[in-house]
């Protein structure tokens, strides 16, 4: 599948909120209806987990069936609209410099170290984790039980002819980002990706920065 890149014509300094998400560590914030949304790649390769909730109802969150279903396409780039499990938009993708993002691999887990690297693997930090604390600390009563199929910013996926999975190595590169406007008010949950086992992230997770602008 080929990429589209778009430029976004937002400036860093107009920003109303900026703040660097560390290698590893969770970040979650609410953003507001109209006011557009920016993750930036700063060092190249990193995945960013992300999920989204209806801040008024989280019951209503990011369906990754249903955004695949309404644009045809199972990548996610300029012009995506990312829609809820009731079918409604949440997000639009306004720009993107990468050109190509995830909705199929899933967040990584103990679990699931355990059974694609080694046994010895199932204590190293994950996603999953990360969206636990997260959820842990905003303390509005979510937990295990929130946590749905989720996006992976910057990931490369590809599918293969047989319908499975493989994690190949990143197309981001520093400096590169994807940016939403909120179509609701949003909860947005961030695991910044510690794997370690697989390519996705060059093997060597990095940060990431979000920024938020308010509508033009």
């Amino acid at each position: 599948m080929s990429t589209t890149v778009t430029e976004s014509r937002l400036t860093p300094d107009a920003a109303v909120f900026r703040e660097v998400v560390p290698a590893g560590e969770p970040f979650m914030r609410r953003v507001t209806k109209g006011q557009v949304f920016r993750i930036l790649d700063l060092e190249g390769n990193q995945a960013v987990d992300t999920l989204f909730y209806s801040a008024v109802d989280p019951e209503e969150r990011y369906d990754a069936n249903n955004t695949i279903r309404e644009q045809g396409n199972i990548y996610l780039t300029t012009g995506t609209v990312l829609r809820s499990n009731e079918g409604n938009p949440m997000l639009t993708i306004v720009a993107d410099t990468c050109g190509r993002h995830d909705t199929l691999g899933g967040a990584c887990s103990a679990e699931s170290n355990t059974v694609r690297y080694a046994l010895e693997k199932r204590h190293m930090h994950s996603c999953r984790d990360s969206f636990l604390l997260a959820l842990a600390e905003w303390d509005n009563g979510m937990g295990k039980r929130d946590l749905s199929s989720n996006i992976n910013f910057f990931m490369n996926v590809p599918v293969t002819p047989a319908g499975g999975l493989t994690f190949e190595d990143g197309i981001s590169e520093a400096g590169r980002y994807v940016e939403m406007r909120a179509e609701m008010d949003v909860l947005v949950l961030i695991s910044n990706c510690p794997q370690l086992n697989n390519p996705c992230n060059a093997y060597n997770p990095t940060p990431v920065e979000v920024l938020v602008w308010d509508p033009q």
